[in-house]
């Protein structure tokens, strides 16, 4: 399956004066179109942003059947109708005033097209088709605007978007209300995208516009008819044959992105300055707008709570596994009542202040660590904690609920073992915790976060299955069901926890009594550990100079050695000289020629052998698991678009370490002294300015 796009200009499909232009799609063979055509659609209708970054999503409004003739009545949703959807549950919605509200729009609109009786100006495809087939489908949405760096977000603009299946179009009216409240047509800016049927596996995919000379470009809802014609239509064509369903929820699927994306820009704002003063040696950036949107999205989400419970004071939050606190600091000040608690303090507490509450303290779960007086239990990245931490909810109170953003796998006692080979890792361990929810007698919902991270769906249990008189009978499973997943584990005289990877659900593994999590007192799982107080550094830049020195010698020599020596050619593609550039080898031939002693030491630290070689990228490169020596003639020049930051960082590193190649290579450097950025010999040798990384320096 594959697409080719091209501008109007070069002619083919349905060629008109509005053509914006069109995309040659090939089904090849796997009966993608036309259903894979409405699913791309679908995508653009409701998550616009994964196409135009200046649009931070869409709220669809409403959504219905609308007639082509006199009446305009609009009818229930026909969710077949787009080809099954792909928007995570958002079908079927309507506006406050139900479907009459969407046929009175409808009528609205349909009077005010250019060409009269509710019909289509051309070059746009006509509406219906043989025995004036009526039926259209209407989608009423808001575009929302991303925040902009200077002044207040654009306004959100509505568009009522029709589809007409039988002709394969779907037309895109924009709508500005005016003065009465009603609203009318922006007839400069109508526009449709067309899926046409060459033949056999070949269709095509055009956009068109009604009057593409008076096309009023914002710069946000709506880009140059240029952008719509080369980006906006490449990503539908390979939509429409790849679209592959996703195994995670829709972003944001639990709350009104409307209402998020307001108040993320304000909170955004608001702790903006906490990147300038960011003390921890963590990206701030990051976490300052990682932490911004999770404390977005809880606030939103326990407003919401608030409404349906009919509740008046802000709820209160313990968060388990705080870290750097940012988030217990905000959702304090935006007048919650709370706590954040971490195995170890950092730097940015201080920065806090009194109203901030954090506190230094190990978690291990059991009787001592429950919170019968708070309303939500929050583990943000919590690792060893994630999974007890619906246990912990469900055995405090009946009222307390939680929210979890699992990251690191953990089970109960250690690491979490993969017991499934069919889905991915993440997807297995997202399922497994929220089935530790269910045992634990909640309605487990999942939504998808707008973070900057890999791992960013959350799990949220705040409403219970079981009445409150069934709170024995619900601990007791809880308990079985901890017991079963205890992998045989075996606690040492020094409090370690040893695995027997054998699935004790057989109930075959009788290294612990039965019922061990009871017999252990306030301790629910004996030998649980905790993270370390004091976090070790094991990314290979705690080893011995000499070590490492020594490995990336023998490593170098080990690739210059494989091979006879090749010449090499630079970016432009010029042959240049002999200078040995060595072999490439994989990871494991590279193991295999480093002695057991050297080996062990490095399987101690995380990354093992990679990281090491990746640390010192000065000589190496790792590509898809292959080891090669690094030829800084092919490094490719700085971009002029470079952060000035690290501009200026690059520049007051220049010329303070030794070069490698220089002094070990028996070619020498493979650049002239003048343009290496490490110094040929200790004449060249400069003072490092650079005391401390940081992302921003103001």
């Amino acid at each position: 399956m594959q697409s080719a796009t091209r501008p109007a200009s070069s002619g083919g499909g349905k060629v008109a004066m509005g053509l914006v232009g069109t995309a040659a799609v090939w089904d090849g063979g796997a009966a993608a179109l036309p259903h894979g055509f409405w699913a791309a659609v679908r995508v653009w209708l409701e998550k616009p942003q994964v196409a135009n970054r200046r649009l931070c999503g869409a709220a669809v409004e409403a959504e219905g059947t609308v007639l082509l003739g006199e009446g305009g009545e609009a009818f229930p949703p026909l969710v077949a109708g787009w080809g099954g959807g792909s928007g995570g549950g958002q079908e079927g919605r309507a506006a406050p005033g139900g479907p009459a509200e969407l046929g009175r729009l409808w009528r609205e609109v349909r009077g005010q097209l250019p060409a009269g009786q509710g019909q289509l100006p051309p070059p746009l495809t006509p509406w219906g088709g043989p025995g004036r087939h009526c039926e259209l489908r209407a989608v009423l949405r808001t575009l929302l605007p991303r925040g902009r760096p200077l002044g207040p977000p654009a306004p959100p603009t509505k568009e009522l978007a029709v589809q007409d299946v039988y002709n394969g179009t779907v037309t895109f009216l924009p709508l500005e209300e005016n003065s009465e409240g009603k609203y009318q047509v922006k007839k400069c800016n109508i526009y449709q995208i067309q899926l046409t049927h060459i033949k056999d596996e070949e269709w095509c995919i055009s956009i068109v516009a009604a009057f593409p000379e008076d096309w009023f470009s914002d710069g946000i809802a709506y880009p140059k008819l240029e952008w719509l014609g080369n980006e906006l239509l490449s990503k539908l064509a390979k939509w429409s044959v790849e679209q592959k369903p996703s195994e995670f929820k829709s972003t944001l699927s639990l709350i009104s992105i409307a209402k998020y994306s307001k108040v993320y820009q304000d909170l955004k704002e608001k702790y903006k300055e906490m990147v300038k003063v960011w003390p921890e040696v963590t990206d701030p950036e990051k976490f300052v707008y990682e932490d911004v949107a999770i404390a977005t999205y809880l606030l939103i989400l326990w407003e919401e709570e608030r409404k349906e419970k009919g509740l008046t004071k802000k709820q209160s939050f313990v968060d388990l596994g705080c870290g750097n606190g940012l988030l217990v600091h905000i959702l304090n000040n935006e007048g919650h009542s709370g706590r954040g608690i971490d195995v170890r303090r950092r730097k940015i507490w201080d920065m806090y202040g009194p109203e901030t509450h954090l506190e230094e303290s190990t978690i291990i779960p059991g009787d001592s660590h429950l919170f019968p007086d708070t309303d939500w239990l929050i583990g943000n990245h919590s690792d060893e904690l994630t999974p007890w931490i619906p246990v912990i909810a469900a055995r405090s109170s009946y009222s307390c609920c939680y929210f979890v953003l699992p990251c690191c796998f953990f089970d109960f006692h250690g690491k979490y073992s993969r017991r499934q080979s069919k889905k991915t890792q993440y997807r297995e361990y997202l399922d497994f915790v929220a089935k530790v929810g269910f045992v634990c007698g909640f309605h487990v919902e999942e939504d998808c976060l707008r973070i900057p991270s890999t791992k960013r769906v959350c799990l949220i249990g705040k409403n219970r299955t079981y009445p409150p008189t069934d709170c024995a009978l619900i601990d007791k499973q809880i308990t079985q069901f901890i017991d079963n997943r205890q992998t045989c584990a075996v606690v040492t005289c020094d409090g370690r926890v040893g695995f027997n990877h054998k699935d004790c659900t057989d109930g075959g593994c009788k290294e612990l009594p039965e019922n061990a999590t009871e017999t252990a007192g306030t301790t629910w799982m004996p030998g649980f550990q905790p993270r370390e107080k004091v976090e070790q550094i094991r990314n290979c830049a705690s080893l011995p100079r000499d070590f490492v020195d020594d490995v990336v010698l023998n490593v170098a020599n080990l690739l210059l050695n494989a091979a006879p020596q090749k010449s090499c050619s630079n970016r432009h593609g010029e042959n240049t000289d002999t200078w040995n550039q060595g072999e490439s080898l994989s990871l494991k031939e590279v193991a295999e020629h480093l002695n057991k002693e050297t080996l062990k030491r490095l399987k101690s630290e995380y990354g093992g052998l990679q990281t090491l070689l990746k640390n010192n990228h000065q000589v190496f490169e790792v590509l898809n698991g292959r080891v090669h020596i690094r030829d800084w003639r092919k490094e490719k020049p700085s971009r002029k678009t470079k952060p000035e930051v690290k501009r200026r960082l690059s520049a007051e590193a220049f010329k303070t370490r030794l070069c490698w190649f220089f002094i070990h290579h028996p070619d020498g450097c493979s650049l002239p002294s003048e343009s290496c950025p490490y110094a040929h010999g200790t004449e060249e040798l400069r003072q490092s300015q650079i005391i401390k990384k940081k992302k921003h320096l103001q």
